[in-house]
């Protein structure tokens, strides 16, 4: 029983890094999605097309990882044209004047469960920064089977009103409260760097 204990503990180090590593999001497979409520009839969605982002990520002790974020608010996807145009406009996002959201983290927390993770950074959009804490989940950190790669994989969920960062038209019948999910696989940062220079013919 003891050496099985032994045999299970180092395979768990073996296949988890003992220390910190740089991750890039991979942009293909992230996606930063936002929903609101619409007079109560509906409650549609959008997501960005684009994010660049880099994560400090420590397995053996989360608290000390962070993350730094930039995100063209011209990528705006909401399969509908004429929307993504309206929420780019001085109305919205003013994307011309704002072009960019980031978030940079301040502080990460363990959460209830292993697993989990309480991440608080500072978000800045059209031209305002607030505090934003984001609710994470770990998915799995381990190699990526086909980058052949360290990878690691995290989901996170925040709710932000954006009437905090001077974005109010027609709030409160489109609603004030926007839910946030991210979803997000990121690669360590040396080969994401010489995949990209070196794409698969």
């Amino acid at each position: 029983m003891f050496r099985r204990s032994l045999l299970i503990g180092a395979l768990a180090l073996a296949s988890t890094p003992a220390f910190a590593v740089t991750y890039t999001l991979d942009p293909g497979h992230t996606q930063v999605q936002f929903a609101w409520n619409h007079f109560s009839f509906s409650n549609p969605s959008a997501q960005f097309g684009k994010i660049d982002a880099t994560l400090e990520f420590d397995p053996a002790d989360p608290t000390k990882s962070s993350v730094t974020a930039t995100i063209p608010l011209s990528s705006v996807n909401s399969n509908v044209p004429k929307l993504d145009q309206h929420l780019q406009t001085d109305e919205f996002f003013d994307a011309a004047k704002y072009p960019t959201a980031t978030f940079k983290s301040t502080k990460v927390e363990k959460g209830a469960t292993p697993d989990q993770l309480k991440v608080t950074g500072d978000l800045t959009l059209h031209g305002v920064t607030k505090p934003v804490t984001l609710d994470v989940t770990v998915n799995k950190v381990g190699e990526h089977p086909m980058r052949k790669a360290p990878a690691a994989g995290f989901d996170a969920t925040a709710t932000i009103k954006r009437s905090d960062f001077g974005i109010t038209k027609y709030v409160p019948m489109v609603s004030d409260d926007i839910k946030i999910h991210i979803t997000t696989e990121a690669i360590e940062a040396k080969a994401f760097a010489e995949a990209k220079k070196n794409p698969p013919k």
